[in-house]
């Protein structure tokens, strides 16, 4: 049987990762273009984001040290 992180582990990490990538790039924008990135921007890259980050969540697994 695979071990695997469990789901609310993953889930959480990936929100995390998802509104922090989200934040920088509406900071970015900002810094850039001088006027705020539309909320719709921020979740499509916030969300591609996120899926790379899930994948390679779902290949972590938990350490057996006993």
């Amino acid at each position: 049987m695979k071990l695997l992180m469990p789901l609310w582990q993953r889930l959480i990490i990936t929100i995390v990762v998802m509104v922090a990538v989200s934040w920088i790039a509406g900071y970015i924008w900002q810094a850039v273009l001088g006027f705020a990135l539309p909320s719709y921007v921020g979740g499509l890259i916030g969300g591609l984001a996120a899926l790379p980050v899930w994948d390679f969540l779902k290949r972590i697994r938990p350490s057996t040290t006993a």
